[in-house]
């Protein structure tokens, strides 16, 4: 069988290294450790029409909720999930609905700009300081993707709101996935909230990453960002619980 749009067989060749460590120690001659051999694992989604795809080739094809092979409809008013079974690598999944992946894919082909913030989220949903402060520091003047230390890129990119997550911010980002540090670390950056609030730890911890809180005048105070159902990150927390517990009604995370 093979992918509609390509006519490739539906697997996917990936690289693995092989070791070869014993042989080096021998002087084998031509022995590497990072030689490439090649492995051959499943790339076949079927929908439900009964039409096979690359996973790859499904996304570059994918317009609308209709196969691009042969113009079905896979959503239905009553049912709107774009059900397939997926084969990979991973394993056999059937009855997984694609359609959210489908749409973030084809909003983030025609809206590039959104990639930063969309990386910006789930590195705080991750509790990932150090990506976080790599995408907002000014590591070179000359890097394109640099954000210099106050500038407007830097500004939008800690008060942006996922228009496919249910418009959250980084702050409902990381209060979701229960990243106190990242938490602590726009409140810093992105609030108001007097320094006198912040653990004696947080601040010392910033002081030595070298993060310092700038003027916040003109600016969206992070605390008072709505996510699509009207939630602050203080709503949020009462709904998540576990580390958040404790926290409603300090002002720490609305106003």
């Amino acid at each position: 069988m093979a992918c509609v749009a390509c006519q490739k067989p539906l697997t996917l060749e990936i690289e693995q290294e092989s070791e070869d460590e014993d042989m080096q120690m021998e002087g084998v001659v031509g022995s590497s450790s990072s030689a490439a051999q090649p492995n051959t694992v499943p790339d076949d989604i079927e929908l439900g029409c009964g039409c096979h795809f690359h996973w790859q080739c499904l996304l570059d094809a994918y317009q609308t909720p209709t196969c691009p092979s042969c113009s079905t409809p896979l959503t239905s008013p009553s049912s709107p999930k774009i059900p397939c079974t997926l084969h990979n690598e991973g394993g056999l999944q059937r009855n997984l609905d694609i359609l959210p992946l489908l749409t973030e894919e084809s909003y983030l082909r025609t809206h590039p700009e959104a990639l930063k913030p969309r990386a910006f989220l789930t590195f705080c949903a991750s509790n990932d300081v150090t990506s976080i402060l790599h995408m907002l520091e000014d590591e070179s003047s000359s890097t394109e993707d640099a954000i210099p230390l106050g500038s407007p890129a830097r500004t939008a990119l800690l008060r942006s709101q996922d228009p496919l997550g249910d418009h959250r911010s980084g702050l409902h980002a990381a209060v979701q996935g229960g990243a106190r540090e990242v938490v602590w670390l726009l409140l810093l950056l992105a609030s108001e909230l007097e320094l006198s609030r912040f653990p004696q730890e947080v601040l010392l911890e910033a002081d030595a990453l070298g993060v310092q809180r700038e003027s916040q005048e003109g600016l969206v105070d992070i605390r008072r960002l709505r996510d699509a159902r009207g939630r602050s990150a203080e709503d949020l927390a009462v709904e998540v619980g576990g580390v958040w517990h404790g926290w409603a009604g300090t002002g720490r995370l609305t106003i």
